[in-house]
C-alpha cells in the first residue's frame, strides 16, 4: 500500500459534486477561531480540524514575517481550515472578529500577553458576549510571571524546564531536540488537551473560560517522570551517561556498513536476551559480551555493539531483528518513513495534493475522521461563517484567499 492509499473508512472532505463537504470526526460541529501565527497555536487548530472541527483562521492582511516562509500548500498546519483576511487594528475588523468568536465554541491565539487585550480582543470582551467560549491562549513562558514580556522560541522554553539540559551525550553541548518538545508536545498538545477539557466543562455547565496554556508548563508535566526518576536516584548522572539519554549501550543508536543507522532499545532482561538470540541466528558474534547491568563495563558493551553493527547494513538487521521482541527499529529519513511496511499497513500517511503527510490521528471507532482537505481547498470561509450565524454584512468586505485548483 502506498502513502495515497486512504485507510478503510476514511473518506476525503468533500462531496460528490466536488465542493467541500461538512468535516467529519469525533469533533463535528465543533466552532473554532484561530487567530493566525506560528508554531503550536496553528498545529493545535490543525490537529483540531483533521478530527472534524470547523476552524476558521483569521489571517493578517499582510504578511507578519514570521516563522519559516514556505508556499502555503506546504504548509501542512492549514490543512481542513478557511481563511478570512481580517485588519484587527480596524474597528471593522474589530468588530467581525469580535461576531465571528460570539458564534464560536473555541477560540486560538498565541501573541504575546496583552496582544490582544490592546486589540480590544481580550477574555473579558469575549467571554461577556459568549460566556461560554471556550478562549485558549498558547506562550512560552505563560500569562504570568517574570518572563511573560520576553520573545523566545521552542528552544529558550525547553532550557528553562531542565528538559534541554538533559538531551545529548556524554561529554557534548545539550541537543536541540528540533521543536517538537517546546512548541508541539509541550504547546499545542497540551493546548489541545485543554481546549477540549475546557469544552466539556461548557457543556455540562453553560461557563467557559481561559486555557492558558504555557510551553513550559507542558514541557515541565512531560519531565515530570524524570524529575521522579532523579529523586529516586535512578537517573541523577551527568547528561549522556543515564539509561535513556545513550548512556546505556542497550538504549541507543548503531551506524550500519550502508551508513544508515538503527535503535535498539532492549531495556528489560526478557527483550534483551531475545534481541541476544536473535543477533546469534544471524550468526553475530555475541559470545563474552558484557553483562548489560554491568555499568562498569558499559564502555566495553557499547564498542562490541558498535562493531557488531557495523558488520552489516541496515536492512540486513532489519531481517534478523525487526517484528521481534528485541526492542529493534530502523531509523528513517523522512523520506523514508512513510513507505515502511507498517505504516503503509495501518495507512499511518497519505497523500494529499501531491504531499505526501501523516493521516490524522488518534484513530476512532465510532466517528473516523476524512482525509483532510490541503491548505487552500477547504473552502470559503464565509460560509461557514454565515452557518454559525454571523450576519452577511458583518462578512462583506473580509478579505478571502484565493482557493486552489
Amino acid at each position: 500500500m502506498s502513502p495515497a492509499s486512504r485507510p478503510e473508512g476514511q473518506e476525503p472532505h468533500e462531496s460528490a459534486g466536488g465542493a467541500p463537504a461538512t468535516p467529519a470526526g469525533p469533533l463535528a460541529g465543533v466552532r473554532v477561531v484561530e487567530f493566525a501565527g506560528i508554531g503550536p497555536g496553528p498545529l493545535a487548530g490543525m490537529l483540531l480540524a483533521d478530527l472534524g472541527a470547523q476552524v476558521i483562521r483569521l489571517d493578517r492582511v499582510e504578511p507578519s514575517g514570521l516563522g519559516i516562509e514556505r508556499p502555503p500548500q506546504f504548509d501542512l498546519t492549514l490543512r481542513g481550515k478557511r481563511t478570512l483576511k481580517v485588519d484587527l487594528k480596524s474597528d471593522a475588523g474589530r468588530r467581525a472578529a469580535l461576531d465571528l468568536v460570539r458564534h464560536a465554541d473555541v477560540l486560538i491565539e498565541g501573541f504575546r500577553p496583552g496582544a490582544m487585550e490592546r486589540l480590544g480582543l481580550g477574555p473579558e470582551p469575549c467571554l461577556r458576549d459568549n460566556p461560554r467560549l471556550v478562549y485558549g491562549r498558547v506562550t512560552g513562558f505563560g500569562q504570568e510571571g517574570t518572563l511573560s514580556q520576553a520573545a523566545g522560541h521552542d528552544l529558550n522554553y525547553i532550557a528553562l524546564t531542565g528538559a534541554l539540559h538533559a538531551i545529548g551525550r556524554e561529554g557534548q553541548p545539550p541537543t536541540p531536540p528540533l521543536n517538537l518538545l517546546g512548541d508541539y508536545a509541550g504547546g499545542s498538545m497540551l493546548l489541545v488537551m485543554g481546549l477540549l477539557a475546557a469544552v466539556l466543562h461548557a457543556r455540562g455547565t453553560g461557563q467557559g473560560q481561559v486555557v492558558d496554556a504555557a510551553m513550559i508548563d507542558g514541557v515541565g508535566a512531560l519531565m515530570a517522570p524524570f524529575f521522579g526518576l532523579q529523586a529516586a536516584g535512578l537517573h541523577d548522572g551527568p547528561r549522556g551517561t543515564n539509561l535513556l539519554d545513550s548512556g546505556a549501550p542497550f538504549y541507543d543508536v548503531y551506524r550500519c556498513a550502508c551508513g544508515g543507522h538503527v535503535s535498539v532499545a532492549a531495556i528489560e532482561p526478557k527483550f534483551r536476551a531475545v534481541l541476544l538470540a536473535r543477533l546469534r541466528e544471524a550468526g553475530a558474534d555475541v559470545e563474552g559480551l558484557p553483562a548489560f547491568d554491568d555499568r562498569a563495563r558499559w564502555p566495553e558493551l557499547r564498542s562490541r555493539l558498535t562493531a557488531l553493527f557495523a558488520q552489516r547494513t541496515r536492512d540486513d538487521w532489519c531481517r534478523a531483528l525487526e517484528g521481534s521482541d528485541a526492542c529493534y527499529a530502523p531509523v528513517l529519513a523522512l523520506r523514508e518513513a512513510p513507505g515502511h511496511p507498517h505504516h503503509a499497513s495501518r495507512g499511518s500517511f497519505v497523500e494529499v495534493d501531491g504531499v505526501v503527510q501523516p493521516a490524522p490521528a488518534p484513530r476512532f471507532s465510532a466517528s473516523p475522521p476524512g482525509v483532510p482537505l490541503p491548505p487552500g481547498r477547504a473552502g470559503d470561509a464565509r460560509a461557514w461563517a454565515r452557518a454559525w450565524g454571523v450576519p452577511a454584512d458583518v462578512l462583506d468586505g473580509l478579505g478571502v484567499p484565493a482557493l486552489r485548483d
